[in-house]
């Protein structure tokens, strides 16, 4: 008997997917009795269906290609949600598998009975329901296309009895790959651009997640136009590398020189980027905006010239239309500017004359100078992100993975997951919030039952500590933020992994490298400052006034103690440095 499931499984692995991460349940029997006998595709049993599409959104981040997540009906789909948005806004290619009660019975309010196809339809470029053995392949089908040439999510809901259905032998399998395109503006456009750019005397280039593939022509196009490059956060890893030209990143986790550079200039280039904070933009400048999407042109701030496509296909175009610029003045000032701003930045990441608890700087830059060359990272929404963003380094074979769009919390241990499902031989290190790991904390149990060696990093600090700051620069007392954890160390040692805590810095070296070297699933629990400032790099008059009503408001309620607690880790430690 060949049926609907056998057929899914089929067109999967001919269309590159070589595993599907998710929970069973009974209305999904017909397709994971199809996995056991097909015996190719790759079971990832997680223990949380937001998990599961965390996992396949972050193999899918890494690899580019089609990844798959599957959920029961009713609450087990539904859990996939979260992580469905975090694949559709990062623009990565998941197929999600939505199990679905009878179909006789759809409509009747049956046990567990919800409406997948509109449930996910906002989180998704595809979402339909199989009806008919008929229909079933040529659903799977579509939604494969659209997940792989939208880059997104697309659900297919499937009855459970339709994956038992039979269907014809000799169908073939759905083959779907990425069609090959060169997108760019057309000539005029091209030579409006270039005209705009070489009559810029302070031209600053801001790149993100879309200049991927593109590292070396960014590089010269900068030397052309003598123009200081600016990372958001996602283009981190295809920008800031071997770029003498790079001058940090801007935004709430940016750099103050990112900002400056954006500040200063009068003409703005804007490659792959959908950067968010409208704020961070120039006043005055003339902006360029280059994306292979039209319709994100202009979300973020008035735009003199679209333009549509690649930024791989556009910039070899553009090139040679530019006029080579000599003067260098903006270029130096942002250059210098970074200069002072890194400087400022590592003498923060230092093993603080062995004060406890150890700063959070000191422990992300450890992180970067331990982890293999080749390391994936991956970080949770909060402040390890903040830290990931400011000392993690990056040469062209490092990955970085979060919700840097959707910004969820509990990401990064799940993302690991299919970081490490996909590639087992390679280094994997998560840089998880303590509110973040505890969260989804069952995932542990997968990376023990799954034997995947990923390394977890905690920043310990007791609290959700990005929402602490948040709460003080609108002046607001820090309220129901506190985590009472147990030692997490010791919960991980229990449940399978080498496990170490780390209270003092001196200690914290050994501790990583002895993960590291592990041939295991690993975690390092590390107490760091709960009050450590990630200060943005623009303090708006606003939020300087909210620190003070903070302040004031602290003192007031009776605890002066954390406002002391604030200083001492701050102010104290910048003074000594």
């Amino acid at each position: 008997m060949h049926t609907f499931a056998d057929h899914v499984i089929t067109s999967l692995k001919a269309s590159g997917v070589r595993r599907m991460y998710g929970l069973p349940g009974d209305s999904l029997n017909g397709l994971t009795d199809a996995i056991r006998r097909d015996g190719e595709v790759e079971w990832v049993h997680v223990r949380h269906e937001e998990s599961a599409a965390f996992a396949a959104a972050g193999e899918a981040g890494l690899t580019g290609e089609l990844t798959a997540c599957v959920g029961s009906c009713g609450p087990g789909n539904l859990h996939l949600v979260n992580g469905l948005y975090d694949a559709q806004r990062s623009r990565v290619p998941v197929l999600a598998i939505a199990a679905q009660i009878p179909g006789s019975e759809v409509g009747s309010g049956y046990f567990q009975e919800t409406r997948p196809q509109e449930l996910f339809a906002e989180c998704s470029v595809f979402a339909e329901v199989v009806t008919s053995p008929e229909s079933g392949p040529r659903i799977l089908e579509m939604a494969m296309r659209a997940a792989v040439e939208r880059r997104g999510v697309a659900v297919v809901v499937v009855p459970g009895e339709m994956f038992l259905a039979k269907v014809a032998r000799d169908l073939a399998p759905a083959v779907v790959r990425p069609a090959r395109t060169v997108v760019r503006p057309d000539d005029d456009t091209l030579r409006e651009a270039a005209a705009l750019l070489n009559s810029g005397e302070r031209v600053t280039i801001l790149a993100g997640a879309g200049a991927a593939g593109a590292h070396d022509d960014l590089v010269r196009l900068a030397e052309t136009l003598k123009a200081p490059v600016v990372h958001a956060l996602r283009g981190k890893e295809h920008v800031e590398y071997d770029n003498p030209y790079d001058v940090g990143m801007t935004g709430l986790l940016g750099f103050a020189s990112g900002y400056k550079a954006i500040e200063e200039a009068d003409t703005l280039l804007m490659l792959g980027t959908d950067f968010p904070y409208r704020q961070f933009y120039p006043r005055d400048a003339k902006v360029i905006q280059l994306d292979l999407r039209g319709e994100q042109i202009g979300r973020r701030t008035r735009v003199d010239l679209p333009l549509v496509g690649s930024v791989r296909d556009t910039l070899p175009a553009l090139l040679p239309l530019l006029t080579a610029k000599s003067r260098r003045d903006h270029l130096d000032r942002a250059l210098a500017h970074y200069a002072r701003t890194r400087h400022s930045l590592d003498a923060l990441a230092v093993n603080d004359h062995e004060r406890t608890p150890i700063h959070p700087q000191f422990v992300a830059a450890t992180i970067d100078r331990l982890a293999d060359q080749d390391a994936v990272f991956t970080v949770d929404v909060g402040s390890p992100v903040v830290w990931a963003a400011r000392y993690l380094t990056f040469n062209g074979r490092r990955r970085l993975l979060g919700s840097f769009n959707h910004g969820s919390m509990a990401c990064a241990l799940p993302h690991a997951v299919g970081a490490q499902a996909a590639y087992p031989g390679r280094q994997v290190v998560s840089l998880s919030g303590d509110g973040g790991l505890t969260m989804l904390l069952g995932e542990l149990f997968t990376l023990r039952q799954n034997r995947l060696p990923a390394k977890i990093v905690v920043f310990n600090n007791g609290s959700l500590n990005f929402v602490e700051l948040e709460m003080k620069a609108a002046g607001i007392v820090t309220y129901a933020t506190e985590l009472d954890n147990p030692q997490l160390a010791e919960v991980a040692a229990a449940i399978g992994l080498w496990a170490r805590r780390v209270e003092r810095p001196g200690d914290l070296e050994d501790a990583l490298q002895g993960a590291f070297a592990h041939d295991g699933p690993a975690l390092v629990e590390v107490m760091t400052a709960r009050q450590e400032l990630s200060v943005p790099p623009a303090v708006t008059v606003e939020q300087a006034k909210g620190f003070t009503l903070y302040a004031i408001r602290t003192i007031l309620s009776g605890r002066g103690e954390e406002l002391l607690d604030l200083v001492t880790t701050n102010v104290a430690r910048r003074i000594l440095h």
